[in-house]
């Protein structure tokens, strides 16, 4: 079973400034692979990242290593859904010999972590921004602590923008399930889906 933890970070207007500076160059690194996906039709993880990743780092150097693993997980996580969900209106099937559709990330696409990225300590929070590590202090209940040391960590997420505010969501649970177990295909609403002419 899997469990989402959702926590609003409480940051200073310089902090929503720095993750901002992130989440926009987050965007630039998927936009940076969504043409080769559309070229190649190459959007598994490994596959994807073989094809790309020496390319990434030497245009993205700011990102870091890690940043454009994570930036790799989102643009293949993404394609699956648009292109390989049943209920998608890109489905692969639906599509036929037709060029696949040029996908876009907004400036406030959700940034991906890891462990290299982003940690978690005596409710001590350290993640990776564009100018150096950023630390908060989480007040996390007694409950929520229980469930970090417990439950296995499959993803962590930053969400939101400056104007609204940034969380982080955990996904907690076990190993994911293969196959679509959702029968509607929700295109996130941060991707905008070019139709190739």
């Amino acid at each position: 079973m899997d469990d989402i933890l959702r926590i609003p970070l409480n940051v200073t207007p310089q902090q929503a400034m720095r993750l901002q500076a992130l989440q926009h160059g987050f965007a630039r690194l998927c936009n940076a692979l969504a043409p080769v996906v559309r070229s190649t039709r190459v959007w598994n993880r490994v596959a994807l990242h073989h094809l790309t990743y020496r390319q990434l780092r030497d245009e993205f150097p700011e990102m870091g290593s890690q940043m454009v693993c994570n930036a790799i997980y989102s643009v293949s996580r993404t394609c699956r859904v648009v292109f390989q969900h049943p209920a998608s209106p890109f489905h692969l099937e639906r599509l036929g010999d037709a060029g696949l559709p040029l996908l876009r990330f907004a400036d406030t696409c959700p940034v991906y972590f890891d462990r290299h990225t982003l940690s978690l300590k005596d409710g001590q929070l350290s993640m990776f921004t564009l100018d150096g590590r950023m630390r908060f202090q989480l007040m996390l209940d007694p409950r929520d602590e229980t469930r970090f040391q417990q439950q296995k960590m499959r993803e962590i997420v930053l969400e939101g923008d400056a104007e609204r505010g940034y969380a982080l969501s955990f996904l907690l649970g076990e190993a994911q399930v293969q196959g679509h177990s959702d029968p509607v295909a929700e295109i996130p609403e941060y991707i905008l889906v070019e139709e190739s002419i």
